[in-house]
């Protein structure tokens, strides 16, 4: 039977829509809401955009060339910042030299230049580009023409143009769908065979991170982070016995329980702020030094802070110093009253073999022993301590306000979202429904164009970044307990919010909308006759398909996105407003020109979205698989080369995020699939068993799952576990095992940031120097040393009967010394060292954008090659400025901090002044001048060649030092030092004959404690 022409053109349930002006406001809004697209997407629309795209984006990617060799610290910073071994291929000056080294670069070294994240975002886009290539195949080769065929050129006319052949809207031969079917399979078929083949790749890539020199040589990757310790088992003692209750192993990890740091995180947090805003402050009062504005600037205090001045508003300079000098006493006496009394119900343990520890991780998952969460332990600058002291209980009760946030945000978003589509991207629609608008459209034509080019854009642009802003905070506040997880979850949510919001409730809400309004109009005739009538099914397949022109000119826009982002022309122009209308401080000025980071959680949520959105409509609009395969195709090579010069991985997470991305296309392809049943069940609408050839279309997402399941099984454990027999020590890469390793030290180097991070410091420019004594009026001393102040104690030894020497006053204490001179208590930096080469080792800087240091050839948890132990908190911040004041230092820094009258002592010698001649030192000693450095540390002598050859012993004599003794009988002091009297039921070390101590860590097996 001849199936029935579509509906007549413009008429929308029962309503005709093709003179809008005769209608009423109700059935305007109707039209509007149905159709918002009818009169702007057609073919015109589409090879316009297309044009457009492609030209702009081959304008801009010329300008990115024509720039790129005059401004390198912009489009190539890793390049300076870099050690040789992460450093990236040289690039010449001319203008497409940038393109070689990028073609060149293979995903090996791509590992090794960038990291496993960057390398597992390249292959994710990667595989993206080869599936909708072969799709692209698929759609023109076989959907195109099908549709073309198919379609009754007659019920055409006076549509959307003949680019609407390509869809299945207005089929006359419904036998033309088999292909339709076919395509569901091939679609699915291809997708799950790219999916497993880099699955089984990127489970290669893990397996080679674990045997990566840089993964053997860090604590973490031994290390177990162990929650929810119960009260009796919260010591190190109890971490041991819970970690063996688990699995017993040849060796006896190292344990630490958390400490309980009580305020200190927000009273630093507050220090923090307090500088930045004096270091604003002074950079505005201070920007023309020779001709200071008359009257001084004035704050007004924070509430807790206002009742001790007699005014609302007081002397801005004059109160933050006070108020840093005011915080800095009060952390070195927070940090000196915390031990490890009061401990928190986290911890880690250290494992002298990898493998033990990936043992023990893979025993206890999901088994919770004692209550506990056990789990290999991310690296130390990626966990959320504020996190970790949190309960079972308060996760959870987060973890749900969370999500009914997210689900509150997501469902309140719709109205917004629907609004922006009908009137704000095209005017003339509000115009139709609100007269008192309509005359002032009609009177301003002009203006209100430019507007309405504007505002939709730049409303929703706005709202896409503050989006991954407040996901993230929601994910922290939920409890995840590291930055990698929280990032995750912020592509989850990301994902969610735009699947639901910007695809499905923007593609058919229109046709709910319509299908509900025609419902109501035939609700006379019974309910279900209503529904019948309105041909539901017929309805979704008309407004998918008009709907489906918008994603294609969208599609074809997000190129030039691509090449924006390449030509970084955002930070440019910011930078350049900043410089030359506002006053940043050193601080700022120096931030600027360090590497950007690469928001994962962002591009992936891209990149994700639009596979999803073209697979659902590539058998509506099938030319959407090519553009979309230019796209990846394009942006592959714009990120790669981004990712190896430009950007760099904050949090490194290992490639651990694959699993996450590898979730959501299996669920777009799922999605697809129901979309392609539904287009098919409506324009097979007229044949007598509809649902025929929908049942065909039932088994490929029975495919899909089962492909995540058989990878899950298949790649899972060994992407997530170093599980080898063969021993892959550090020890032995350095000295063939012949060594034996001492103490980890995971109490330092897995300790919360906050007992150990040196405070920020104010900085001001160093034409500002000559005026600093009138400036500042107040003081910031009283009978304390720079050096000492805001600095940890030396844990565990305080009663040594010596108080620091002074650095300043040689000879005598550091309590009794003359103190610094008002202007030392602020950092001046030359105009000259306003870069991030001279700073990117700074703890204040490395934080927030130096990753975890591997860029910089300083991984923060790195195993040192003398002695197999990590190097110490506060040693691995190379405090590597060149100016009058060091930061306040951590616990193995004490005393380093530097001050100087003559800012002509900061300038090294003739010729090694380059940023690329301070790129791997390590720690610096100042000894005299600032001209005459230590060997061992930033001097301008052989030392600077060698300076990660420096011998423990040289600094730090008391850190590998026994525990504080306690005073007792022998076998009180053996009960005192024994951590292994759980094992054997006795104390200390019974049953250990005394000579199997003599080497200084004893017999590490379990027999003599077992009773063997």
């Amino acid at each position: 039977m001849a199936a029935p022409g579509p509906q007549p053109t413009g008429t929308i349930a029962g309503i005709n829509c093709a003179n809008k002006d005769a209608l009423s406001g109700a059935d305007k809004l109707l039209c509007l809401i149905q159709d918002p697209f009818s009169a702007t997407f057609h073919a015109n629309a589409f090879w316009a955009s297309l044009g457009t795209s492609i030209g702009v984006m081959i304008l801009i990617t010329l300008t990115f060339s024509l720039l790129r060799p005059r401004h390198t610290i912009v489009y190539a910073p890793k390049l300076k910042y870099a050690d040789e071994k992460h450093a990236p291929p040289r690039i010449g000056k001319g203008l497409f030299e940038w393109v070689a080294p990028v073609i060149k670069v293979k995903e090996p070294a791509l590992v090794e230049k960038a990291g496993m994240d960057a390398a597992i975002f390249l292959r994710f886009t990667r595989m993206l580009r080869n599936i909708f290539l072969a799709l692209g195949v698929v759609g023109v080769a076989a959907l195109v023409p099908a549709n073309a065929l198919g379609t009754n050129f007659e019920w055409l006319k006076n549509q959307q143009g003949y680019l609407a052949a390509t869809t299945p809207q207005y089929l006359g031969k419904k036998s033309v769908l088999w292909v339709h079917v076919i395509s569901v399979w091939a679609i699915d078929l291809i997708v799950a065979f790219f999916l497993w083949r880099n699955y089984m790749a990127v489970a290669r890539l893990r397996r080679q991170y674990f045997e990566s020199a840089e993964y053997l040589m860090s604590l973490h990757s031994r290390t177990l982070m162990i929650t929810d310790i119960p009260v009796a088992d919260r010591t190190d003692e109890g971490i041991l016995r819970i970690a063996d209750g688990v699995e017993h192993t040849a060796g006896i990890p190292t344990a630490s329980i958390g400490r309980n740091v009580k305020e200190l995180p927000d009273m630093i947090e507050e220090h923090d702020e307090a500088v930045r805003d004096l270091e604003s402050i002074l950079a505005k009062y201070l920007k023309n030094p020779d001709h200071l504005p008359a009257k001084r600037p004035t704050i007004k205090p924070s509430g807790k802070h206002w009742r001790h001045h007699s005014s609302d508003r007081v002397d801005a300079i004059d109160y933050l110093t006070e108020r840093i000098r005011e915080l800095e006493i009060q952390i070195t006496h927070v940090r000196e009253s915390i031990d490890k009394r009061n401990a928190m119900p986290f911890g880690f343990a250290s494992y002298e073999r990898i493998e033990e520890a990936h043992m023990v991780a893979l025993a206890a998952k999901g088994k919770h022993p004692q209550g506990t969460t056990i789990e290999l332990a991310p690296k130390p600058n990626d966990l959320i301590w504020k996190n970790l002291p949190l309960t079972k209980s308060s996760r959870q009760w987060r973890r749900f306000w969370n999500n009914f946030w997210v689900v509150i945000l997501t469902i309140v978003w719709i109205a917004p979202n629907a609004l922006i589509a009908i009137f704000l991207s095209n005017l003339s629609n509000l115009a139709l429904v609100w007269p008192a608008f309509r005359r002032s459209f009609d009177g301003h034509s002009e203006t209100w164009s430019a507007v309405q080019g504007i505002a939709a854009p730049a409303l929703t642009s706005l709202i896409y970044l503050i989006l991954p802003i407040i996901f993230r905070r929601l994910s922290q506040r939920g409890g995840d307990t590291t930055k990698s997880s929280r990032e995750s979850h912020v592509v989850t949510k990301l994902y969610s919010f735009f699947v639901f919001n910007n695809l499905i409730v923007f593609s058919v809400f229109a046709v709910i909308y319509g299908f509900v309004a025609a419902v109501i109009k035939n609700k006379d005739q019974g309910a279900w006759k209503a529904i019948v009538k309105s041909k539901f099914f017929v309805s979704l397949l008309r407004g998918l398909c008009q709907v489906s022109y918008f994603w294609v000119v969208w599609m074809l826009q997000r190129q030039l996105g691509a090449a924006a982002d390449l030509a970084q022309m955002l930070n440019l122009v910011w930078t350049w407003f900043c410089r030359t209308f506002l006053s940043p401080t050193p601080r700022q000025e120096i931030e600027w020109t360090a590497p950007p980071q690469f928001d994962y959680a962002v591009y992936y949520n891209y990149f994700l979205f639009y596979a999803t959105v073209a697979l659902c409509f590539a058998t509506l609009q099938p030319l959407v698989l090519p553009i979309t395969a230019f796209y990846f195709a394009i942006d592959y090579w714009l990120k790669k080369y981004l990712l190896l010069y430009v950007l760099i991985t904050k949090h490194e997470s290992g490639g651990q995020g694959w699993r996450i991305l590898f979730n959501r296309l299996v669920f777009g392809v799922i999605l697809a699939n129901i979309v392609m049943a539904l287009i098919i069940r409506g324009a097979d609408d007229q044949a007598k068993n509809p649902w025929l050839k929908v049942f065909f279309v039932i088994p490929p997402p029975i495919l899909m799952l089962g492909i995540k399941w058989y990878c899950a099984r298949a790649f899972d454990p060994q992407m997530t576990y170093y599980t080898k027999a063969i021993l892959k020590d550090p020890e032995h890469l350095a000295d063939q095992g012949k060594k034996k390793r001492k103490n980890d030290r995971v109490a330092s180097r897995f300790g919360h940031p906050a007992l150990y991070k040196p405070l920020m410091t104010p900085m001001v420019h160093a034409k500002a120097r000559q005026v600093m004594s009138q400036v500042y009026r107040g003081r910031l001393q009283d009978g304390l040393e720079g050096g000492v102040v805001g600095s940890p104690p030396a844990s565990g030894y305080s009663d040594i009967a010596m108080d620091p020497m002074s650095q300043t006053h040689p000879g005598k204490s550091a309590r009794v010394a003359e103190p610094p001179t008002k202007r030392d208590m602020f950092e001046v930096v030359p105009e000259s060292k306003l870069d991030f080469a001279y700073f990117q080792n700074r703890a204040e800087f490395a934080d927030q954008l130096g990753g975890n240091g591997e860029l910089y050839g300083v991984p923060e948890d790195l195993i040192s090659e003398r002695s197999s132990t990590p190097r110490s908190f506060g040693g691995g911040y190379d405090e590597s400025n060149p100016s009058s004041r060091a930061s306040s230092p951590a616990p193995s820094a004490m005393g380093r901090r530097v001050y100087r009258d003559d800012m002509q002592a900061l300038s090294p010698p003739l010729g090694r002044d380059h940023p690329a001649y301070y790129r791997e030192d390590g720690s610096r000693e100042a000894e005299g001048d600032l001209g005459q450095m230590s060997g061992t540390g930033r001097g301008f002598g052989k030392g600077r060649m060698y300076q990660h050859l420096r011998s423990d012993s040289e600094s730090d004599l008391l850190r590998g030092a026994q525990p504080v003794g306690v005073a007792g009988t022998p076998s009180e002091e053996r009960e005192t030092y024994g951590l292994d009297r759980w094992r054997t039921g006795g104390s200390g070390y019974a049953g250990v004959s005394g000579h199997e101590m003599n080497d200084g860590r004893g017999n590490t097996g379990y027999d003599p404690y077992r009773g063997r």
